[in-house]
């Protein structure tokens, strides 16, 4: 017990880096996986066969692949098989190539629940705006977009807490991430090794960032409720 007190204060630093890296994946993964993921429901619900079949199949490869074939896939295919590195090298380069996987994995993922929510708000609706003289981007932001955010705000949150726990895969390719950070001191890391207890430290982050997470949705749900 007292060997592991002298190692707290060394790996609760290390894995506060390590958790502001996979904040910062959380993060970058929602900013641009909320917007692309609307835009790729467009794309599947578009009148324009081609397009849509293209976008519903992108959509059925990406849903029905593991996200960690597609980390590998992202960040080694372009130096192993088109022989030009296009991350760069380190740290930058290895977040840069998780951030796109995870933007373009859940936005996807996003799309779906995006489209789902839209077509469920009733086409009645859309007519009456027709009628009232409103066109279809009015129709869409002020009548259709409210509503769905209401019905999709409960399968976003599960995405969202299911990100959080995913970013611990970034570290297939070496992202230093919390997880990385806590299973380096079983192998050796500022002179500790053989040390198993520092990962399961690793869970209580999680638990708590989810638990913060959980009570932000739950109460931005409750805000949503007037659309009852």
């Amino acid at each position: 017990m007292e060997l592991i007190l002298q190692q707290m204060p060394i790996v609760v630093h290390s894995l506060n880096i390590g958790f502001l890296q996979t904040l910062r994946l959380f993060l970058v993964t929602l900013i641009g996986a909320f917007p692309l993921g609307l835009i790729i429901a467009f794309g599947s619900m578009s009148q324009f066969k081609p397009l849509s079949y293209f976008t519903k199949v992108i959509v059925w490869i990406v849903r029905g692949t593991p996200l960690m074939i597609q980390l590998l896939i992202i960040y080694y295919f372009p130096g192993l098989v088109l022989g030009k590195t296009i991350w760069g090298g380190g740290e930058t380069g290895r977040f840069m190539a998780a951030a796109v996987s995870f933007i373009f994995n859940y936005a996807c993922y996003f799309s779906e629940i995006y489209r789902g929510g839209i077509q469920s708000v009733p086409k009645g609706q859309e007519e009456a705006g027709l009628v009232l003289g409103m066109t279809k981007a009015q129709i869409f932001f002020k009548v259709t977009l409210l509503q769905m955010i209401k019905r999709i705000v409960p399968p976003m949150s599960n995405e969202i807490i299911t990100l959080v726990k995913d970013t611990s895969l970034a570290r297939i390719i070496a992202l230093q991430e919390i997880i990385w950070a806590g299973q380096a001191f079983m192998k050796g890391s500022q002179g500790i090794s053989g040390a198993i207890w520092p990962l399961f430290f690793t869970a209580v982050y999680y638990l708590i960032f989810n638990g913060v997470l959980t009570v932000l949705l739950g109460q931005l749900e409750k805000k949503l409720d007037y659309f009852r």
